[in-house]
């Protein structure tokens, strides 16, 4: 049995730098709380993280500015349809003294990766990419290494441009824990961005936090309690997207051309234990669940041409699955 009570007294203790680090970012980041919030949840439970938004919602300044309030390294790939493996992994380098070949460690090597505009390289280096996010390991040569811990791959795509661009293989979407669609920020918000760039000297992040307070909580995640029954409404919801008739569903049906895999529901528990964790809390509730399905199953679903000739968008699938799938 877990002792719920001392759970969350550790929570309460472990879980303090959450609002000292969230303050830290905001002092650079203005808006933008779900998303900053989102890439903690991927940090939390070590997964990777898809962000897709119009140029200049301040994506990649997010992405360095939490790595800079965690002491972590972090580099910045440019992807571009010129780009070889090499230029992401590294290489081997012939050394003509010695007569012999050492090893380059290219960007990849890093806590945070950002792999800026990812659909416009072409499918060889996302395949270099996608061993790194899965196997967390990077092999140049004859020789492998372990890419450092954590690692976090965060992915930015530019929706409205599509010249000069490869899709992503499915395979590769599919290991993205999170896919975050960002919005532009309100009036007041715009107007204190526009300050900030004004001002004499733009505010930058003081680090807040060691990778091992990042590392020690992550542990801390995991033991946070989920009960049978928000178990089984996960697995409900997954079903919904594979068998929608036996949830009295049966209109999605026709809607739907693969549904969401296994991996939707691994990183829905993940994820959610991960909001319960910020939130203070030592066990997961059905309002956790339900707040991250959208950012896991919408790149999950794929549509049929029935879905996209009526405008039937992903988010109005899971919506619907949300409002019929009884809340424990």
């Amino acid at each position: 049995m877990v002792d719920i009570r001392e759970l969350n007294e550790r929570i309460q203790r472990e879980s303090a730098f959450v609002d000292i680090l969230l303050n830290e970012v905001g002092k650079v980041i203005v808006g933008q709380k779900a998303m900053v919030e989102r890439l903690l949840i991927a940090l939390l439970s070590n997964g990777h993280i898809h962000l897709e938004g119009v140029p200049g919602l301040a994506k990649t300044l997010a992405v360095k500015t939490l790595a800079s309030a965690i002491n972590a390294s972090f580099s910045r790939i440019q992807f571009t349809p010129d780009l070889l493996p090499a230029d992401l992994i590294g290489t081997m380098i012939y050394n003509h003294r010695d007569e012999s070949f050492s090893v380059k460690k290219g960007p990849i090597f890093a806590n945070f990766v950002l792999a800026d505009e990812i659909n416009r390289a072409p499918a060889k280096v996302q395949s270099a990419l996608l061993e790194a996010m899965q196997e967390r390991q990077v092999t140049i040569g004859e020789f492998t290494f372990q890419l450092p811990d954590p690692f976090l791959v965060l992915a930015t795509q530019n929706p409205i441009e599509q010249e000069g661009t490869y899709p992503l293989p499915e395979a590769q979407i599919d290991r993205f824990m999170l896919k975050v669609v960002i919005t532009y920020p309100s009036r007041d918000e715009e107007l204190l961005i526009v300050r900030e760039n004004l001002a004499q000297e733009f505010p930058r992040a003081n680090q807040v936090v060691n990778l091992e307070d990042i590392v020690r909580a992550r542990r801390l995640v995991k033991e946070i309690y989920m009960d049978e029954k928000i178990e089984h409404y996960i697995l409900d919801i997954v079903f919904a997207t594979r068998y929608p008739e036996r949830y009295g569903l049966e209109k999605l049906k026709p809607l739907i051309t693969y549904p969401a895999s296994p991996r939707a529901s691994i990183y829905l528990a993940h994820t959610a234990k991960a909001y319960a964790f910020l939130r203070r809390r030592g066990y997961v509730v059905p309002e956790d669940v339900r707040a991250l399905c959208l950012d896991v199953l919408r790149h999950r679903i794929g549509l049929s041409y029935e879905a996209e000739a009526e405008n039937v968008r992903t988010e109005e699938i899971i919506n619907e699955i949300l409002n019929k799938i009884e809340v424990p």
